[in-house]
């Protein structure tokens, strides 16, 4: 019903802000759009455990005495990061179905300023997982990640061309995109001259390194009626993912074809059927976008192009903005907009259906929107215009 964003800051540079105050600018923006006042508000959503980032964490009882929320009859958090980014969509229908409460809030933020997102492993204290990370110099996400686009690439012949098309096709969706970090029309010579990082992926395989902060607020389809926007409907939302998946991202230890994928599939086999739908009756895609490799296996794992077909799907130009069977990332993503925990993809979806994007998909009527991988659960969700 309602959604609001700050503006998007190079990493570390929206100190002096502090991170509450993005997050209630965000909340105050979304409460604005939708018509309603902030006082309305009775739940929070949040995903990543409430972490906004690695760093800070959201707490509902300073975030209700700094709004001037009088009460909450609910507030709950979905576990793993961005993997639960496309999931608060469930569970906040999930507290309205259930009468928990009416108006719920879902919102992420990030501030870098203290600790960068792209080395919090070699920052991190010692456990089980860091003591098989740290000695191996998997310092960050980015070397994680890495691991698994090799493997796809030695299965099935994936070259680092079609990370590239993901990388350039998402740049240009930046390009008129008021906001985006990187609207620069990019080269594929460019991309091949960026420095590598953790091969096979180079800088410009990496998202973005932002702050910021994203809201979106939720209710029942005949509250929406009375209110300032058009409502966009949740036609379905999944959360969860398997347990040799579930291995890939600090031990490494699962199976082929686990190794070489997203760890979506589950998820995207129980959307299509909880809803009826199937992948060809998507207008848009916004993909989880942190590394383009995952993008190139999310699109597998939903079924968009067969196992193993990512790579020639892709540089097909079938994602594209302008001529694509589905285009995807249509705001940049977080490779060329911002980096919000993939908050950015439910604002972009929510406007998609709306008709008010700035790359508008001719009569948008469905929207997938997908969560991680990091580490499980994974998630995903179809939005459907009213």
């Amino acid at each position: 019903m309602g959604v609001g964003a700050t503006d998007y800051y190079v990493r570390g540079h929206s100190h002096p802000r502090t991170i509450n105050d993005m997050v209630g600018e965000a909340i105050l923006k979304a409460c604005d759009d939708a018509g309603i006042s902030v006082k309305q508000i009775d739940g929070f959503a949040y995903y990543s455990g409430a972490q906004m980032g690695y760093g800070d964490k959201a707490d509902t009882a300073s975030l209700m005495e700094m709004l001037g929320i009088p009460e909450v009859t609910f507030s709950a958090a979905l576990t793993s990061g961005g993997g639960g980014a496309a999931g608060a969509v469930g569970l906040a229908t999930a507290a309205i179905m259930n009468g928990d409460a009416t108006h719920v809030v879902t919102v992420m933020a990030l501030q870098q300023y203290r600790q960068r997102l792209g080395t919090v492993f070699g920052a991190s204290a010692p456990s089980p997982e860091n003591s098989f990370l740290q000695p191996s110099g998997l310092v960050g996400p980015g070397h994680l990640m890495s691991v698994l686009a090799r493997r796809h690439m030695h299965l099935y012949g994936t070259t680092r061309d079609a990370f590239a098309e993901i990388v350039i096709s998402q740049r240009e969706n930046a390009a008129n995109r008021e906001g985006a970090m990187r609207r620069t029309p990019l080269t594929k010579e460019e991309y091949f001259a960026s420095p590598m990082l953790a091969d096979p992926l180079c800088r410009l395989d990496f998202c973005l390194e932002t702050d910021g902060a994203v809201a979106w607020v939720t209710t029942t389809t005949d509250r929406a009626k009375d209110l300032k926007q058009k409502p966009v409907l949740i036609h379905g939302a999944a959360h969860g993912g398997q347990r040799e998946w579930g291995r890939a991202f600090a031990w490494m230890g699962m199976p082929d074809p686990h190794f070489g994928s997203s760890g979506h599939k589950p998820i995207g086999d129980r959307l299509w059927e909880m809803s009826g739908r199937k992948p060809a009756d998507m207008d848009v895609a916004l993909i989880y976008d942190h590394f383009s490799a995952m993008v190139l296996m999310q699109l597998e794992d939903y079924g968009f192009c067969e196992k193993g077909e990512g790579g020639p799907f892709v540089e097909s130009g079938a994602i594209r903005y302008n001529g694509g069977s589905i285009p995807v990332n249509t705001h940049g993503g977080q490779l060329s907009e911002a980096y919000i925990i993939g908050a950015t993809h439910t604002r972009e979806a929510v406007e998609q259906l709306r008709g008010v994007a700035t790359n508008q998909v001719n009569d948008a009527e469905f929207a997938l929107v997908t969560g991680g991988p990091a580490s499980l659960p994974v998630s995903g969700c179809i939005l459907r215009r009213a």
